[in-house]
């Protein structure tokens, strides 16, 4: 039996390439920031994290993409096959209400928007026909996250970050001149888990933060469409997101 192969096994990589370079800059901070801060400094926002309750914003980049599980059996049928394209860039806002668990420990919830494009590119016999079908994502979210903090350094405190979002897509589907449609579902749940660091300045604590954010449900949403072969092509799939955020509290 012949092993059918994806075109490119390329959605990790696209994403983080995408991202490498505010990644980079993430890693930098963090492992800079705790050495920096050996020598006693004044401490600014001493009380900060002694606040039971503390509100904030957040604004921030993200990559979104998809991880694509093709439909063999539509690929026997008819030789066609979906994968994922270059992963675009977009926004989000977030306003971030803070309740303090304990020393190490805080649960935070962070409604707001969400703003990007994903891109699918369609294969007949391993040969590109398709990579102008872009989808554009406008999401409502819902975060519910536990924040674990390490000791905080002068200064400086990293911290992991891990919990569930809801999100609510207001742009789900796209569609083309040539008739291909691809339809999404409105509503899903994401795990999210990232890591980053908060800097304490005189007025305010801001803290930089790389998440991934990965869809748990089957967001492809199954319909008849003008050329079904294109939805048929493609068995599940999964979104997942990048999210590079820069918390003001």
């Amino acid at each position: 039996m012949a092993i059918i192969l994806r075109p490119f096994r390329s959605v990790e990589k696209q994403l983080i390439l995408n991202l490498k370079q505010y990644f980079l800059i993430l890693v930098l901070i963090i492992g800079f920031a705790p050495a920096k801060a050996q020598k006693a400094k004044v401490l600014n926002q001493s009380t900060h994290d002694d606040r039971a309750i503390h509100f904030g914003f957040c604004l921030g980049l993200n990559s979104m993409g998809f991880e694509v599980r093709p439909s063999y059996q539509n690929y026997l049928k008819d030789s066609l096959l979906a994968d994922v394209g270059k992963p675009g860039t977009g926004f989000h806002i977030q306003v971030i209400s803070n309740y303090r668990l304990g020393n190490y420990f805080d649960l935070r919830f962070l409604p707001g928007v969400a703003f990007g494009q994903r891109q699918l590119n369609f294969y007949k016999n391993n040969q590109l026909v398709s990579d102008k079908h872009k989808l554009e994502s406008n999401f409502l979210e819902f975060p519910l996250l536990l924040k674990y903090k390490a000791k905080r350094l002068n200064n400086v405190r990293p911290y992991v970050i891990t919990g569930a979002n809801v999100r609510y897509d207001l742009a789900k589907t796209f569609s083309e001149d040539d008739g291909v449609y691809i339809d999404l579902k409105n509503l899903d749940v994401y795990y999210e888990a990232g890591t980053g660091i908060d800097f304490y300045m005189p007025y305010f604590k801001m803290s930089i933060e790389l998440k991934l954010s990965y869809g748990l449900t089957n967001a492809l949403n199954k319909r008849s469409t003008g050329q079904p072969e294109f939805q048929n092509s493609i068995e599940k799939l999964n979104s997942k997101i990048w999210m590079l955020s820069f918390h003001f509290e």
